[in-house]
């Protein structure tokens, strides 16, 4: 038989080419973990799966030319699909949820930011559609196929069955995978990326009903679990050290704890933050962890209102910005606060506007309370130097006391800086991204350095505590080759990675005199119990998840919203048990093993702690619970 006469449908051709397509960009584009042979396997089977389940059912279309029109079509948008979430991962080693689709007035701030992680060799993912499209046209009779309604069941079951399968292999290699979900890069790993999707909009479609449902009857189990492992049950030394001083917040972009006491081309980075890890009035968490997740910027104000944790998929402050909370400047109205925020960006970015009514701030700054020009903004907007100074005058104009948040803008991906901005040279490696976090870092340590000078100089600095906290990560796990080579390690290990979500966090109080270098394990949990009790507020009825910092009744773990954790002992990363000491996994007893496959790990008993309080935080979330408390007996 000639060649050009052989009949291969077109949905399989387009099987082909799509699985093809996909498992590479699986496998050399997504920075995707595989730890052994099974998980190789999955990886390459799923792809085809997929395309197959999707591309056979053009064989149910009767009329040969919308067959074709499907298959091209088809071809596009799970193509689009696959370049969206390439660019996404790019930039957050994540892949893209139905949540974060709502979230598009986000899109005009992020057109900069977007545009810098396409590369001009992300047209070849479309090569296949071209291929397909072609063919659909000019061999449109030898590749239409109608089959008997006996071959169409068949086609069908033969999807489904290659779906089992698929799923049976996944279940085997990571049991649970579906009811402890909350990493995505193993829904991914073991289902494949659209079916993940389809997964996703299954979950999203449940989280959206369960408001509907909820009647309150969760609190309980809530409060005993908090009551129980959360809450302590004395005040700390500290407990109203700081009693009707105002509150002076500044949100780090992007600062990581690495940068602190640490150097670039033999220069300091952080000169003025490596002087307060010395001050008398100072205390700086050095294991202090971020527990962002999509929403970042906004996770972290939201866990620092809340103590609550950010959900796994989208932002908190899109998907519900019309709960009802307990949030701090709420509780701290009822003390005679005042609240604002000072950010030099639009309203509705992160939806702010709406999701600060639900906090109850009195009033936000945004970009059209400040003079905004070429020469003072670049990136994302307003210089951080110009955006101190300029705040200075509404800071003097706020009732006393205050509760101020000011959140910064230069150190933000893709972290840009005029040459006359910079202090620093960048750094030398194979990532831009991580040479030009360097000079960035320093320009905003200068800024605040800047700015503790002017809150002295307006009469604002004695009477205040002033909070400095690294909001989030600002170089992924995509330059992992790069932050190896600054850090001297031969590679970045699930362990190292955990560790590089550190991020600075300092109270300033001034003439305090008994700062210190607090080396616990805490993280963003921990702001709001930390800083009421720093305030003299005692909150007794509250829901929150975490504990003050000054307290020495601490749970002693921090959970990340991906399930994994940091405990004094311990770290848990990608289902392994690292010292976190030594960074080396921590081995099950052999003879154990041997005689009891169910033996737990030593990480387990916190791993089911830190599952229970993840889905009681989501509870009081998907379901608006805080409706059904009354917060009375403040104190």
């Amino acid at each position: 038989m000639e060649l050009k006469r052989l009949k291969i449908p077109l949905f399989i051709v387009a099987t082909v080419l799509f699985g093809i397509k996909t498992y590479i960009v699986y496998r050399f584009v997504f920075s995707i973990d595989l730890e052994n042979s099974m998980q190789e396997l999955i990886l390459f089977i799923n792809p085809f799966v997929s395309a197959f389940l999707v591309f056979a059912l053009s064989v149910w279309i009767r009329k040969q030319s919308r067959q074709m029109k499907f298959l091209r079509y088809t071809a596009l948008i799970g193509t689009i699909i696959l370049f969206a979430n390439l660019v996404f991962y790019r930039s957050f080693t994540d892949f893209i949820t139905i949540p974060q689709l709502f979230q598009g007035s986000n899109a005009a701030d992020l057109t900069e930011s977007i545009l810098s992680l396409v590369k001009p060799y992300d047209i070849l993912l479309f090569v296949d559609v071209a291929i397909i499209w072609y063919l659909s046209r000019k061999h449109m009779e030898r590749m239409t196929v109608f089959y008997p309604r006996s071959g169409k069941v068949f086609t069908l079951a033969m999807s489904f069955v290659l779906l089992a399968g698929n799923f049976f292999l996944a279940e085997m290699e990571r049991p649970q995978l579906f009811t402890r979900a909350f990493d995505r890069e193993y829904l991914v790993k073991n289902i494949g990326l659209f079916n993940y999707h389809v997964y996703d909009i299954a979950t999203h479609t449940k989280a959206k009903t369960q408001r509907v449902f909820a009647d309150g009857n969760e609190i309980p189990d809530i409060k005993a679990y908090i009551e129980e492992n959360v809450k302590t049950k004395e005040k700390s030394n500290l407990f109203g050290v700081a009693k009707d001083k105002n509150v002076i917040f500044i949100n780090a972009e992007s600062l990581q704890s690495f940068v602190i006491n640490n150097e670039v081309n033999g220069q300091e980075i952080t000169p003025f933050l490596n002087s307060l890890t010395e001050d008398e009035d100072t205390y700086y968490f050095e294991n202090f962890y971020h527990q962002t997740e999509q929403g970042k910027t906004s996770d972290s104000e939201f866990i620092v209102e809340n103590s609550l944790y950010p959900l796994s998929r989208g932002a908190v402050f899109f998907t519900h910005a019309q709960n009802e909370y307990h949030a701090m400047p709420e509780i701290l109205k009822t003390e005679g606060y005042y609240s604002s925020v000072l950010h030099a960006n639009n309203k509705s970015f992160w939806n702010r506007d709406q999701m600060y009514q639900s906090f109850g701030i009195d009033h936000f700054y945004g970009e059209e309370a400040y003079e905004v020009s070429e020469e003072n903004s670049i990136g994302w907007g307003l210089k951080d130097k110009p955006f101190f100074e300029q705040s200075i005058k509404y800071l003097q104009s706020m009732e006393e006391p205050f509760y101020t948040k000011l959140i910064t803008l230069t150190n933000h991906f893709p972290f840009d800086l005029d040459e006359t901005d910079k202090s620093i040279e960048p750094y030398d490696s194979n990532s831009n991204t991580l040479n030009n976090f360097f000079p960035t870092v320093r320009y905003m340590d200068e800024a605040i350095e800047q700015f503790f000078d002017q809150l002295k100089d307006a009469g604002l600095y004695e009477d205040s505590i002033i909070i400095i906290m690294g909001d989030h990560y600002g170089i992924s796990a995509n330059h992992n080759r790069a932050m190896s080579m600054y850090l001297d390690k031969e590679e970045i290990t699930p362990y190292d990675h955990v560790q590089l979500q550190r991020v600075p966090f300092f109270i300033h109080i001034p003439g305090h005199g008994q700062g210190e270098v607090k080396s616990e394990v805490s993280g963003q949990i921990d702001v709001k119990p930390t800083l009421l009790s720093l305030l003299g507020v005692e909150n007794k009825n509250d829901l929150h998840f975490g504990n003050d910092l000054f307290s020495d009744e601490r749970k002693g773990y921090i959970a990340l919203r991906n399930g994994n954790f940091i405990s004094d002992d311990y770290i848990f990363a990608s289902d392994t048990c690292y010292n976190r000491e030594t960074g080396e996994p921590v081995e099950i007893d052999q003879k154990e093993e041997a005689t009891d496959q169910n033996v737990e790990s030593a990480c387990d008993p916190i791993s089911k702690r830190v599952d229970k309080e993840l889905g009681y935080s989501d509870d009081l979330i998907y379901g608006d619970l805080f409706r059904f408390v009354e917060f009375t007996d403040q104190k």
